[in-house]
């Protein structure tokens, strides 16, 4: 599919900001981990480190596809 240089800047941008807020997330899901006053059940970690790993995933792909198609000649 091609697409324009701007579409490009968008998907580069999106995924980045995925990609940031994600691994903040998860930087933040750790330390709650590991705080003794915070008390979450098993399931809601792995709950959320999967959507955090596959959200991570998704925005990797957004930067490559905004990456490709910024460094297009057309």
């Amino acid at each position: 599919m091609k697409q324009s240089k701007k579409d490009a800047a968008v998907l580069l941008g999106v995924g980045a900001w995925n990609i940031a807020i994600w691994s903040n997330f998860a930087k933040n899901l750790v330390r709650t981990a590991k705080d003794p006053e915070q008390s979450r059940p098993t399931p809601y970690y792995v709950a959320h480190g999967v959507l955090v790993a596959v959200d991570v995933l998704i925005g990797g792909h957004l930067v490559k596809m905004g990456a490709k198609g910024l460094l297009s000649k057309s």
